[in-house]
């Protein structure tokens, strides 16, 4: 057997490692567009933190190519797939053969139509989405730095995170009411926001740029929001969300939409083609609806399932959920599943949360402040457990075991009490 694959993160790695529980011999070849060992996105503000190192970084350890029998390819790009042929053309002209290939091309940053944008040099120009990024970001700024960042969400507040400690100042535009508008509500984000501002980050919400300047007197750039203030800047980061990457795949004529069509085999509708990640769309089961999942954890389990597929074996994934687990100066920050139902709030001096029941499952979650064994919660929503099966009060205060039923228990915890 001849696997490819194409591209280098979480769901490659998992679909290397589903093909081994079933294959121990068949030639994998991956093709990565970057030049690095395999590494974990999300840890690039910790990197400009000084929290961790690249060696650190690596999403598994420096032989891992080598100990599964894996050629990588890199930096090179896949510029075709040939479903009938059963190849996938490199730059360069190379064509690649497989019997089984996986489409993980993850997501693109996503850039939007701003007057004067060219203004701005691509020297001082950023996007926060890779090792190469944070490197380059890093090499630019210094103490004296004013940092502009477009975007408020997971990707601009991480950004501005890393950077806090070495830059003189840092503004984030962003045109919804709220940071964080996709995964929390007014009462959440501001929690989190009155953290950020506390170390000199400031927000102008509900705004936007209406004009970039080439300068605007004491910094090298100006930008004008459409409320009238003006901005100067040094540096300028775009964090206002991702695309999918599914251009390779439609052109091969593959059913693609927003993201990359799957069954629960992530399998594609082209023969013998699996995708997995963030180009793809899953089925959120709480919410019944098929949507883009860009999540770490849901790309590794779907490329490990489709790689059990690929080398022959039956896998499926069913119960994928929108789901965050991140941290802001020390403060944790979780959710899951889908914002509906009867809201159950509760608030202490190390924990805010709301729960979010109907039909007597939890739908979702947030929470922010103690994250200990708030996994309870997110299985509670994965698995649609019937909430009436359960000592649901107890839980809803606490995410304690006790909670379940003894047999529940044993099944699913061998035991554990």
């Amino acid at each position: 057997m001849e696997y490819a694959i194409i591209g280098n993160s979480a769901a490659a790695i998992g679909c290397v490692e589903g093909i081994r529980k079933i294959d121990k011999a068949g030639e994998i070849a991956i093709v990565s567009s970057e030049p690095h060992h395999t590494y974990a996105r999300p840890l690039i503000s910790y990197l400009l933190q000084g929290k961790t190192t690249e060696e650190k970084m690596k999403y598994r350890l420096e032989g891992f190519y080598e100990e599964n029998g894996c050629s990588l390819l890199a930096p090179r790009t896949a510029v075709s797939i040939d479903t009938a042929a059963k190849s996938v053309t490199l730059d360069g002209g190379e064509e690649l053969r497989y019997n089984k290939l996986l489409v993980a091309t993850g997501s693109t940053p996503f850039t939007p139509k701003m007057q004067g944008l060219e203004n701005v040099s691509e020297d001082d120009k950023h996007f926060f989405m890779s090792l190469d990024d944070a490197r380059k970001l890093a090499s630019r700024i210094s103490k004296e730095s004013k940092v502009l960042i477009i975007g408020a969400g997971l990707i601009g507040l991480k950004c501005a995170e890393g950077i806090a400690g070495r830059v003189k100042s840092i503004n984030v535009v962003d045109l919804a009411p709220r940071i964080l508008s996709s995964i929390l509500d007014a009462e959440g984000a501001s929690l989190i926001q009155e953290r950020l501002e506390f170390n000199n980050i400031r927000f102008h919400l509900a705004t936007s740029v209406q004009s970039f300047e080439s300068s605007n007197n004491k910094s090298a750039y100006g930008a004008t929001l459409a409320n009238g203030e003006e901005l100067g800047f040094d540096q300028l980061v775009l964090a206002v969300g991702v695309t999918p990457s599914v251009e390779l795949a439609k052109n091969a004529g593959i059913e693609a939409s927003r993201g990359i069509m799957i069954n629960s085999k992530m399998q594609t509708s082209a023969p013998d083609v699996y995708a997995a990640g963030d180009n793809t769309m899953s089925f959120d089961v709480s919410s019944g609806q098929s949507k883009v999942l860009a999540l770490l954890p849901n790309a590794y389990i779907q490329g490990e399932c489709a790689g059990v597929n690929m080398a022959g074996g039956d896998a499926s994934f069913e119960n994928a959920i929108p789901m965050n687990a991140i941290g802001f100066f020390g403060q944790h920050v979780l959710t899951a599943g889908t914002y509906e139902g009867e809201v159950f709030v509760s608030s202490s001096k190390d924990c805010w949360k709301k729960l979010f029941v109907s039909g007597d499952v939890l739908k979702g979650f947030m929470i922010i402040g103690d994250p200990s064994r708030a996994g309870i919660y997110t299985n509670l929503v994965r698995e649609r457990t019937s909430l009436s099966s359960i000592d649901f009060d107890l839980l809803r205060e606490q995410p304690v075991l006790a909670a379940f039923a003894k047999p529940w228990r044993s099944a699913n915890l061998g035991g554990a009490h």
